[in-house]
């Protein structure tokens, strides 16, 4: 059943974008060229290992791999929150953050990223989202942030801070944070923020910090093509 969104997902979604949606391709730190936009084949979302703001069940996922030290990922933060409040309470879309640390430029981005499965190990998803929130309020981006931060972040969000340090310094999810890096590459990923709307496996892929109402059309576009309501707040965002 999943095979039969591949060709409609990439017909409607680019009448979407075309006919009105501010399409902004290729401003992550590292642009994805334009031509990257479009159809991909990615993995769907798995509980064990994802960090999900909405309905687990809900049949489209809003997925964004992100780095933290990303002053366009900082920019995008606010916009997939945004969303996320918009879309989460129908059930029907759900929005998974999932680590693409660009260490080549961001050498801090990596520590950050396990940072933040520790907070997620301790608090679960919520502190997860808090946690990175808490993150992209005071990092000045590109490399910037003190990782003597870490812990204070931590702190704040009412997590306890012997417990996360040791988290920290075991090096407890950095296979997962490089396994994240590497999955992003194979699914096109060539800069930050990357961003997939999936049905499944199958996913359009969108580069660089989306304006909302290109979000919002293209989400839209996803889920009229998948069948599913697009039914939200009728409260103005």
């Amino acid at each position: 059943m999943k095979s039969q969104y591949v060709l409609p997902l990439t017909i409607v979604i680019a009448g979407a974008l075309i006919a009105g949606a501010v399409f902004l391709a290729g401003k992550g730190s590292t642009p994805t060229p334009a031509g990257q936009n479009g159809q991909v084949t990615a993995r769907a979302y798995d509980p064990k290992i994802d960090h999900i703001l909405g309905n687990p069940d809900a049949k489209v996922k809003v997925i964004e791999y992100m780095d933290l030290e990303c002053p366009h990922c900082k920019v995008f933060g606010a916009t997939f929150d945004q969303l996320a409040a918009y879309y989460a309470p129908t059930g029907n879309v759900a929005f998974v953050a999932r680590p693409f640390p660009l260490a080549q430029i961001h050498s801090k981005a990596p520590q950050e990223a396990q940072a933040a499965e520790c907070a997620a190990d301790q608090g679960g998803d919520s502190a997860y989202y808090k946690y990175i929130d808490g993150i992209f309020a005071i990092t000045p981006s590109d490399n910037g942030l003190d990782l003597s931060q870490l812990p204070v972040v931590a702190q704040q969000i009412g997590l306890n801070v012997t417990t996360f340090n040791s988290c920290l310094s075991s090096g407890k999810f950095a296979k997962r944070i490089q396994d994240s890096y590497n999955e992003a590459i194979n699914e096109g990923g060539q800069g930050t923020p990357y961003i997939l709307i999936m049905v499944g496996t199958s996913a359009v892929a969108l580069s660089g910090d989306q304006p909302y109402d290109s979000m919002r059309a293209a989400i839209d576009a996803v889920l009229s093509s998948a069948g599913v309501s697009a039914t939200a707040s009728t409260t103005t965002q």
